[in-house]
């Protein structure tokens, strides 16, 4: 299949930031009085991919919505600061696959993230000279499907594909109306598409 752009999710699917998220949220966590309980990884990892409203739900569903939201914001903040200095635990061969797919594809990432989020990523691992654009839920306040398509319409794209590791970012490409490839070396499980079991397994599905 010949594609004209390739979108990216970020997390599990470029870097497994898990245990710095639980780092930096759990030094913003330990200062919430209400906060009855730290998220463990597998908890976290459970909710990647979602917005603040449905993450925040299910990690502090004891605190009324407002409350929820002001401890993400907060944990937002920190957390971009944080895996801007540290960065977090790339998939393997990410720059190196990044780097050839640049080559021949314009590069995109859209992730339900906070606005700083991405770049962190993009300074953090001098990856930004891979990215052509990238968009997020903190920028627009849209929801993945609508940011998905931003990236399309900004950037003129025909035929795109859309790369993600849970069935959140699936049901987001395919409401945009874009086709999906499944990292299942990610947090989620995505059945009846393609699918890749390493990154670099992308360039042979895509250059084929």
């Amino acid at each position: 299949m010949q594609y004209d752009g390739i979108i990216f999710d970020l997390d599990g699917t470029l870097w497994d930031s898990s245990e710095e998220i639980r780092r930096s949220w759990g030094a913003v966590l330990e200062q919430q009085p209400d906060v009855t309980r730290l998220p463990s990884r597998e908890e976290l990892e459970g909710v990647m991919g979602l917005g603040a409203k449905e993450l925040t739900e299910k990690l502090f569903p004891y605190l009324p919505l407002s409350r929820r939201l002001e401890i993400f914001d907060a944990c937002a903040v920190y957390e971009c600061e944080y895996l801007t200095k540290h960065g977090a635990k790339l998939y393997p061969q990410i720059r190196e696959t990044l780097a050839r797919l640049s080559e021949t594809h314009p590069l995109f990432i859209v992730s339900n993230c906070a606005d700083g989020y991405i770049q962190s990523f993009l300074t953090a691992h001098d990856t930004a000279k891979y990215i052509r654009d990238f968009e997020c839920i903190g920028r627009t306040g849209k929801p993945k499907s609508e940011n998905i398509r931003l990236i399309v319409e900004r950037n003129q794209l025909k035929s795109p594909v859309y790369v993600g590791d849970t069935q959140w970012d699936f049901e987001a490409a395919t409401a945009a109306g874009v086709p999906f490839i499944f990292a299942a070396y990610g947090f989620g499980h995505v059945e009846n598409t393609p699918q890749i079991a390493a990154p670099a397994e992308l360039l042979s599905l895509v250059e084929s």
